[in-house]
């Protein structure tokens, strides 16, 4: 038969091998049969300019996987029970939101929150751009949740402990004075984030100086202040944007337009002054930035290397003032701007919570500090550890509508695990050669699944793989000194046939 293939052209044995592929992938893919030439992404669409090099190197390619396939074995795939109930850490609208749409659809689940109170910075939100009143939801929120007899809640709480692997985790919760033990088959997590505490702009020196937060708290309350005022300057992205926070929090354009519009409602002659590096109101918020430019609301850019300075002064009738200086580059020269109060946009940061959590959960961080989902498009709210999901502030910076949306899209994949009663496991995962284990550990510290251990075996204390927590990640091979754990379906020998196949020249001359 092979000879009879080698005869034809080559494009008729690439038709041969893609419709032979798709008939029979479905029927051999489960015994670890099935090998792919991904001459589609790796050929045709990077090199559709050149012709016969996309040719040759689709030759090498399938060459190589004919060269894997002498060596593919049969692995078994094995089925886990799925326990029905979920935790949910993190007591913010997020938390609530996911804990209550997993209770909606009949699974029991434990709400875990570290205070006293329900809401998390929600509680600190009054109002959103588009009018919604944060604290009414936030009550019913709350409501719903002790109401609903699914759902069960530990405040003061604090996670211990955590093992186990997906539909069959154990997780152990110190709250309110007790241990409180729960077995549940997925997680998720949405412990959200912090306010920035600056350090710049006088902040914490001068009662003047506050946060967007702290700004709207006071608008809400009805500060006479704020009646009485004369100058508003906000600054953005007061501790994020730079060297040590390099990514935008997204949401603080948007806030200082809504609390902008605010005061301007509440005090329609008082001067207001943003200083900004980029105007980012994303979606339909740029018509509310529109709004507020027509009520009078002035945007003055600034580079980050000539950032805004302020510093405590006197105005001409002798009232005590923050005059805020920064550069014009319409007018190529600094302005000097005497300001009453001043509000910072801070900064949304991770959560203390997430450092902790990650290394018990045994997931990721984005190289911000937030939880790092498994695919930005293809699995946004599932971490690459399975059964455990994120949504909110936890995984980004972002608006109150977009959290409870992803807080939605996040219980519907629990559901769609708890809902099964097994789940099924891969068979690629790796396996340990005890004779030639050395027992050094590296194995161990690799595995950022916790799927390795030591055991006593009759060759001595080696290690041992966990198969049902395994990724088939591969790091711990490339740790082994001694080449003493292999994955399976992906094993040496298997990469250096196709190595083989790939450079015919390089392995006849080294035999």
């Amino acid at each position: 038969m092979m000879r009879l293939v080698k005869k034809l052209s080559i494009r008729t044995q690439l038709m041969i091998i893609v419709s032979s592929s798709i008939a029979v992938m479905f029927v051999i893919a489960l015994y670890f049969y099935y090998e792919m030439a991904n001459i589609r992404e790796h050929c045709s669409w990077v090199h559709s300019r050149e012709k016969e090099e996309a040719t040759r190197k689709a030759q090498d390619l399938i060459r190589m996987s004919v060269a894997r396939t002498h060596l593919l074995e049969p692995l078994e795939e094995f089925d886990l029970s799925v326990n029905k109930t979920a935790v949910v850490v993190g007591g913010g609208l997020s938390g609530m939101t996911g804990a209550l749409s997993l209770a909606r659809q009949g699974f029991d689940v434990h709400l875990i929150e570290k205070e006293k109170e329900l809401g998390g910075m929600a509680r600190r939100l009054r109002t959103t751009l588009d009018g919604m009143d944060v604290q009414r939801y936030l009550a019913d929120m709350v409501r719903s949740i002790y109401q609903h007899p699914l759902v069960h809640v530990s405040h003061e709480a604090t996670i211990t402990d955590v093992a186990g692997y997906v539909g069959n985790f154990t997780t152990t919760v110190n709250t309110e004075g007790r241990i409180k033990v729960i077995k549940h088959g997925a997680a998720i997590l949405a412990t959200g984030a912090l306010e920035y505490q600056p350090s710049e702009y006088r902040y914490g020196r001068d009662d003047r100086v506050l946060t967007q937060l702290e700004l709207e708290e006071r608008i809400h309350d009805g500060d006479d202040r704020l009646t009485r005022a004369e100058t508003l300057v906000m600054i953005q992205c007061v501790g994020c944007r730079n060297e040590e926070r390099n990514y935008c929090s997204r949401i603080c354009c948007t806030h200082a337009i809504k609390n902008a519009l605010k005061l301007k409602d509440v005090n329609p002659e008082l001067n207001i002054y943003i200083l900004f590096r980029d105007m980012r109101t994303y979606g339909f918020s740029e018509n509310r930035y529109r709004d507020a430019s027509d009520k009078g609301v002035m945007f003055i850019r600034y580079e980050p290397d000539n950032s805004p300075q302020v510093e405590a002064g006197e105005a001409e009738d002798g009232r005590p003032v923050l005059r805020t200086t920064v550069p014009d580059p319409i007018l190529g020269q600094r302005l000097a701007i005497d300001a009453d109060l001043l509000a910072l946009s801070a900064a949304i940061i991770p959560s203390e919570e997430t450092q902790v959590l990650c290394k018990l959960f045994k997931v990721a961080l984005s190289p911000e500090g937030f939880f790092q989902e498994a695919h930005v498009k293809l699995r946004p709210v599932d971490f690459a550890a399975e059964g455990i999901f994120l949504c909110g502030t936890a995984h980004y910076p972002k608006h109150l509508s977009e959290s409870i949306s992803q807080a939605y899209g996040a219980a519907g994949r629990a559901a769609v695990l708890l809902s099964q009663d097994t789940v099924r496991a891969s068979g690629s995962v790796c396996e340990v050669d005890e004779s030639k284990c050395i027992s050094c550990g590296a194995c161990i510290t690799a595995c950022t699944y916790g799927a390795i251990d030591f055991a006593d075996t009759p060759h001595g204390r080696k290690a041992r793989v966990i198969p049902v927590l395994c990724k088939g990640d591969g790091l711990c091979n490339s740790k082994c000194p001694t080449e003493a754990i292999q994955l399976k379906h992906y094993t040496d020998d298997e990469i250096i046939r196709q190595l083989d196949a790939a450079f015919p020249e390089l392995s006849a001359t080294a035999q």
